[in-house]
């Protein structure tokens, strides 16, 4: 079988213009859940669905290491980090992330944030509108870097939280947007890599946090990683925590929506508030797809993969496959109670097993900031939600947000 052709000489524009349903609309107009197109002058094979996601992460057929393009490396990931690792030296950098997500670095995670989040409010005045989406990345600007052992000052945290929050933003961004990204990387490199440099001086000191579990990591060589690279390591500790921020207002969406969880969330018991945040996941745009190269010819399912040919999955396609869930397009926190949910059908994060495959091993720590924001807004903030906003979700733009970022009013 001959995998369906998305006919033209380049789709990048149409990529741009279409953003989360760039590769719905081909599956759709195709009939086929997996068709070939040209991205940036590169062939590209597009695929969706449970099978697919298990497929790009098999690692014997797919490899990360030049399947990330350098635009994207220079913005949102950083170059040299985990992500563009392969074999043994991707195991012996993901195990030094994985160290760091112990059950108690959840707790201490999820303390923090109510911490900050009570903190930000005594800044607040009755009346007064915020927005809800910058307040939440300086907040977890400040998460983060207590987390991980960072040292932050008062009068750091807006710039560094803007430019944490511009690394992600420039993902689907042309133009100002991505300049704006890499310029953002580049100073928060320059920070974080003079504090590497700083804490091997022993100019400062950790405490068994990120910050002293990554300056001293030695990778598969037995080696110390260069400044550069560990500062990169450092960065991509602290910058999806303030991704998370994106989370939050989708939360405070969800609760504006579809008052009715409001009503169920109140007294309810941890495992509701994790389904909800997982439907949160699941049910609103995060990351769009995800890539890797194929490592060698093979066929599947009749299709013929050739080495060297990138592979691009549609996650946010996945999360709403009719499939695997009963009717995808419904918000619904009871159906992780009631439906089956593996690694590869839910996919906000990436897929696979995070200890051995390239999947986010940060999810829990995500899990466990969404719910401490949720309680926050459930049961500690009264705010009603501003009426003259918009709070559609334009699709096309990668990443997503509401329009007016969720505007609150403090009562």
């Amino acid at each position: 079988m001959s995998i369906p052709i998305d006919k033209g000489l380049d789709h990048t524009f149409d990529l741009l213009t279409e953003g989360y349903h760039f590769m719905r609309n081909r599956f759709d107009e195709l009939g086929s859940d997996i068709f070939e197109t040209r991205l940036m002058g590169k062939k590209m094979i597009c695929m969706t669905g449970p099978d697919a996601v298990e497929l790009m992460y098999d690692a014997s057929r797919f490899q990360r290491s030049g399947a990330v393009p350098k635009r994207i490396q220079k913005s949102l990931f950083g170059e040299g980090g985990v992500q563009t690792l392969d074999g043994t030296a991707h195991q012996v950098r993901k195990l030094m992330f994985l160290s760091l997500m112990t059950d108690n670095a959840i707790k201490r995670v999820h303390e923090l944030t109510l911490e900050q989040w009570r903190s930000r409010t005594r800044q607040w005045r009755n009346g007064q509108n915020i927005v809800l989406f910058d307040e939440a990345e300086e907040v977890l600007c400040k998460v983060a870097c207590l987390w991980a052992g960072v040292p932050l000052k008062e009068s750091e945290v807006s710039q560094r939280a803007y430019d944490l929050g511009a690394m992600i933003d420039a993902f689907g961004g042309v133009g100002p947007r991505y300049r704006e990204g890499r310029n953002a990387r580049k100073r928060t490199e320059d920070w974080i890599r003079s504090l590497i440099e700083e804490f091997r001086s022993g100019a400062v000191t950790g405490a068994n946090d990120a910050l002293e579990v990554i300056a001293t990591h030695r990778d598969e060589n037995g080696q110390l990683l260069d400044a550069q690279i560990a500062a990169v390591e450092l960065i991509s500790v602290l910058r999806p925590i303030v991704a998370v921020a994106r989370f939050i207002v989708f939360e405070a969406l969800a609760l504006h929506e579809y008052p009715q969880f409001r009503e169920r969330l109140n007294g309810a018991d941890d495992n509701y508030f994790e389904a909800f945040a997982q439907e949160v996941r699941r049910y609103y745009p995060f990351t769009p797809f995800l890539g890797a190269m194929v490592r060698h010819d093979f066929e599947w399912k009749g299709c013929q993969f050739s080495k060297g040919d990138t592979v691009l999955v549609d996650m946010y396609g996945t999360n709403h496959d009719p499939k695997s869930w009963k009717n995808p397009e419904v918000f619904r926190p009871e159906r992780f109670f009631e439906e089956k949910v593996t690694l590869y059908n839910f996919v906000p994060q990436g897929g696979g097993d995070p200890a051995r495959g390239h999947r986010c091993p940060g999810e829990d720590i995500t899990v466990a900031i969404m719910k401490a924001s949720l309680s926050f807004l459930v049961n500690e903030l009264d705010y009603t939600v501003v009426e003259d906003q918009d709070l559609s979700i334009d699709l096309v733009r990668m990443p997503t947000l509401p329009a007016s970022r969720m505007v609150i009013k403090i009562n």
